[in-house]
């Protein structure tokens, strides 16, 4: 993927002050295009994307709402830590050609409510499912659930060995899980070559699903490193969010429920085609794998 990422966090914060009260409103309603509690009552978890909330805010919404539904009096939310420093991208590279993630100093699960590395403070991941959370439980006149949240580094395909996992392991005994991601990334702006960049309305998003069902399938295998190999192949932010959510989760059959696609063209400063995939992902226990 491009080796700079433009300030999405000030983006989406921009974006939230513009849609305001009435804009969240009519997301969060959008959002009930999908009863998704009974998949987190069930024991399993839902993905929303974290691309720009005029695009997917409803699928993020989605998520919001499933967790109130659940009667959950825990969440355990799962962030994407992107590689926004060059320490944190050359220590990818490094895991994803086979290097041990125990070697870096960036491996593990950062939590903001303890001391440690403090990466996750310049993270957007979560950004709009907060902002849609607050707005969500002000509106219903709750608190909600507690929310915990969590970023995972450099699984590496060992996501049983990352630093922490034994917390989030008893957290989830009593936690209903989301997680973000954008599992697909595509385009000029992202490394693909012009001649071979697909628009999403020309075979691209048909590209997209069929990418991130790999994944899945994958997940569903409990195959960690083919997963991580997927990710860097399909440019998914996903490699580290989706082996943690495979562990906790024991097997799991994913299935996408809506996808759109988000342009980066500007962001990027880049030539169309330049997108990202947002998708609304559910995981179901799969009793039938052990």
């Amino acid at each position: 993927m491009t080796a700079r990422i433009p300030d999405f966090k000030a983006t989406a914060e921009r974006s939230q002050r513009r849609l305001g009260h009435d804009g969240a409103a009519r997301l969060l309603d959008a959002g009930r295009a999908w009863n998704l509690a009974p998949v987190l009552e069930r024991g399993g978890a839902v993905i929303f994307p974290h691309v720009s909330l005029e695009v997917c805010g409803h699928h993020t919404a989605a998520a919001v709402h499933a967790c109130l539904d659940s009667g959950a009096d825990r969440v355990l939310v799962l962030g994407v830590l992107h590689a926004l420093t060059d320490e944190l991208e050359q220590a990818r590279v490094r895991v994803a050609d086979g290097s041990d993630p125990s070697a870096e100093d960036s491996w593990g699960i950062q939590d903001p409510s303890l001391s440690g590395r403090t990466d996750w403070t310049r993270e957007f991941s979560l950004s709009n499912f907060l902002f849609l959370w607050h707005e969500e439980t002000t509106r219903r006149g709750t608190d909600g659930p507690e929310l915990t949240l969590r970023y995972p580094y450099l699984a590496g395909g060992r996501p049983g060995d990352l630093p922490g996992i034994e917390d989030l392991e008893r957290i989830t005994q009593d936690s209903v899980v989301v997680a973000t991601a954008d599992p697909f990334h595509h385009g000029v702006g992202y490394g693909d070559a012009a001649d071979e960049a697909l628009s999403p309305e020309d075979g691209g998003l048909e590209l997209a699903r069929r990418r991130i069902e790999e994944g899945l399938a994958l997940l569903a295998d409990g195959d960690h490193w083919g997963y991580n190999h997927h990710c860097v192949d399909a440019k998914s932010d996903a490699r580290d969010v989706g082996q943690a959510l495979r562990h906790l989760l024991g097997p799991v059959k994913g299935r996408v429920l809506d996808l759109v696609a988000d342009d980066m063209s500007g962001p990027y400063d880049a030539p169309s085609p330049t997108w990202v995939a947002g998708a609304l992902i559910e995981l179901v226990p799969n009793r039938d794998r052990v």
